[in-house]
């Protein structure tokens, strides 16, 4: 199935990721579940759950027999947490 996948990707999603400087990583597929990362600008883009559930959802749910699900896995940065930390006001004492 990851290869059908990984197919799909190319042909579809990928020239269409890499025009907004973005990329797309696979991490695996289990039982019909595909979960993957998204790199480049597209890591960042706040729109990019939205852009997971329209188009590479769709894309690849129509194009993979047996495809049930497909799920964004965000990464957050270290610089990122920090932020949230600070701003949350964690780290200081308690």
């Amino acid at each position: 199935m990851l290869e059908q996948i990984e197919r799909v990707l190319e042909e579809r999603v990928r020239p269409q990721l890499a025009l907004h400087g973005g990329d797309i990583q696979s991490l695996g597929c289990e039982d019909g579940v595909y979960r993957f990362r998204l790199l480049g600008r597209c890591a960042s883009c706040p729109s990019a759950y939205l852009t997971t559930e329209s188009v590479i959802g769709e894309e690849l749910l129509q194009a993979v027999p047996g495809l049930k699900q497909v799920v964004l896995v965000q990464q957050v940065s270290d610089s990122l947490l920090d932020q949230a930390r600070a701003i949350l006001g964690h780290g200081h004492g308690g």
